[in-house]
């Protein structure tokens, strides 16, 4: 029964790609499904959505403009494919090798991104939105704050708090950052862990002299020290007002 359900997927699979998509070679395809080894192979457009490519060589071959939504990549050899203009939307690519491959406007949001390999990898105009493990290599710590604060708007506060700590990782005296984490932590009622990081935008506002990320940190710290029941002093704003005007105070700090 197993064989004939994988024997029936893989030619649904052949079918949809001879049919919807001529470009791909199917017997490459076909290839590549029946034993995970096709260097240099044309795969062109081919569907491959959620496909279990674990471990598989694809070293060379040409995967432009392929379906790999959801595929299972993980540990697979992709050096100096093309993939440009691919979709790998939340596929596993953990420990995948991407050593010189063109991801050129692919798109790898919400994919699985641990310990991949993207040295040399062009990444041009490519969507990393949402991803989880992005490589510290092909991102500055400015790029995950700003994916951070693109998470927050979006009401993703656990999402921008991960990548305001992939910032933080890269450059520990990056202030905007921490206080930024702070604000979404207590997006999550974390009133605790948001105090703490506000206090250490403070110390690192201070000491670079930063006036306007100083006073930004202190009234984030005094609205967190007021009681829900109470409001602050007269002439301070109320936490809803400076929750709601918080995206454009922290976008000045960004290296605009």
């Amino acid at each position: 029964m197993k064989s004939q359900i994988l024997a029936t997927a893989t030619f649904l699979t052949l079918v949809s790609l001879t049919t919807t998509v001529q470009a791909a070679n199917p017997e490459h395809v076909k290839q590549l499904l029946a034993t995970k080894q096709c260097q240099n192979c044309d795969l062109t457009h081919a569907g491959l959505v959620m496909a279990d490519l674990a471990g598989a060589n694809l070293s060379g071959a040409n995967l432009a403009g392929a379906n790999l939504s959801r595929a299972n990549l993980s540990g697979a050899d992709l050096r100096g494919a093309n993939l440009s203009g691919a979709s790998l939307f939340g596929a596993n690519l953990t420990e995948t090798r991407f050593s010189g491959a063109n991801l050129a406007a692919a798109d790898l949001r919400s994919s699985y991104l641990t310990n991949a390999e993207l040295n040399g990898a062009y990444l041009n105009n490519s969507n990393f939105q949402g991803a989880i493990g992005i490589p510290s290599q092909i991102a500055s710590p400015e790029d995950f704050y700003a994916l951070g604060v693109a998470q927050a708007e979006k009401g993703n506060p656990q999402q921008a708090i991960s990548y305001f700590s992939q910032a933080i990782a890269i450059k520990p005296d990056y202030a905007g950052a921490y206080l930024a984490r702070g604000v979404a932590r207590y997006q999550i009622l974390d009133r605790q862990g948001a105090f703490v990081d506000a206090q250490a935008a403070d110390k690192l506002f201070t000491s670079q002299k930063n006036t306007p990320g100083m006073q930004t940190a202190q009234a984030f710290m005094k609205e967190l020290q007021t009681p829900y029941t109470e409001k602050v002093s007269s002439g301070s704003p109320s936490f809803v007002d400076f929750f709601g005007s918080v995206g454009s105070l922290l976008l000045q700090f960004l290296p605009f």
